[in-house]
């Protein structure tokens, strides 16, 4: 599918990963429409999108996937949805587990039929690594089992196979710990760059030897446009991560050296409930069928994170 001259709609567009999508298919020449509940679990999330209020090939929507009949209206004459509405955050999960769950799997049901009551020729799921849960073997491949230990992944894990069954054209894709710009205050490389930045102390979860597949959202973006491309790849899971790793440790170290703020010194304390030792993702599915090949390095993308927030403070 050449994604140019569509009407595409981007469930949770105004959100961090969605608003970067928005912004590279806006200048693909299509019409987007961004459905976005704008949830106070996310504040600020206006400010991503107001950039395109004048653009006349952008159209917001005000509305929750939860509301099935507004949901359907804004679907009709659509040709491609990217769903990445949802209930983040594994620790939110636990204390909001009824939330979670009824937005991300209703929800994702809602998504489901509306797509096909529409005629809807592809949607690209936005799935997660967490519906693998503790690693069995690194790098995690599609094939590995599924066991997620939180409820934010067990939800996710439900909406892929809601996925799976419905009669509709659709591709999930489980991004690994995205990071970049607009990244959501509560996750951990802005939480830790603002309090350094205002002289706060870095609280790590656990021995901060877990790590994690940080990916940069540019690459992110990147291998959801190129699921959406792609014929064939209908029911097909792929990872999309940097297929790295990085200790917590190491990310902690650069960050300090990145904010000249060497001389601080971490405070550990319990791991978090819900919180998996690592995540590694094997991407040679996504390099072979997709063409995926994440380019930033790790480095490079937090220095690009720190101007982000310097200017946006």
């Amino acid at each position: 599918m050449e994604l140019s001259g569509l009407d595409i709609m981007v469930t949770g567009g105004s959100g961090f990963i969605g608003s970067h999508l928005v912004d590279r298919l806006l200048e693909m020449d299509n019409h987007v429409i961004v459905y976005d509940n704008f949830d106070d679990f996310y504040m600020g999330k206006m400010d991503n999108i107001k950039i395109h209020f004048d653009n006349y090939n952008f159209t917001l929507v005000n509305a929750d996937i939860l509301d099935y009949d507004t949901l359907l209206n804004a679907m009709n004459d659509v040709d491609l949805t990217f769903h990445l509405a949802a209930q983040a955050g594994v620790r939110y999960s636990i204390q909001h587990p009824i939330k979670t769950n009824t937005v991300n799997t209703t929800g994702t049901l809602n998504v489901l039929r509306a797509a096909k009551q529409s005629k809807i020729k592809k949607i690209v799921f936005a799935s997660s690594s967490s519906v693998c849960g503790v690693p069995e073997y690194m790098p995690v491949d599609e094939k590995h089992p599924t066991n997620p230990v939180s409820i934010y992944g067990a939800s996710k894990l439900a909406a892929e196979k809601y996925c799976q069954i419905f009669d509709v054209s659709t591709t999930i894709l489980r991004y690994h710990t995205v990071f970049g710009p607009r990244q959501r205050p509560e996750m951990a490389i802005h939480k830790w760059v603002r309090g350094l930045f205002q002289d706060e102390p870095i609280v790590i979860y656990g021995d901060g030897e877990q790590t994690r597949d940080f990916t940069y959202v540019d690459d992110i973006i990147d291998g959801t446009l190129r699921a959406a491309e792609t014929e064939g790849v209908g029911k097909e899971i792929f990872n999309l991560g940097s297929g790295h790793s990085v200790s917590v440790n190491t990310l902690v170290e650069l960050l300090l050296k990145l904010t000249n703020k060497e001389d601080v010194k971490p405070i550990y304390t319990q791991p978090k409930v819900g919180d998996v030792p690592d995540t590694h993702a094997d991407i040679s599915k996504a390099r072979n069928i997709l063409g995926y090949d994440p380019k930033m390095i790790f480095e490079n993308g937090i220095k690009q994170f720190i101007e982000w927030y310097k200017v946006h403070s």
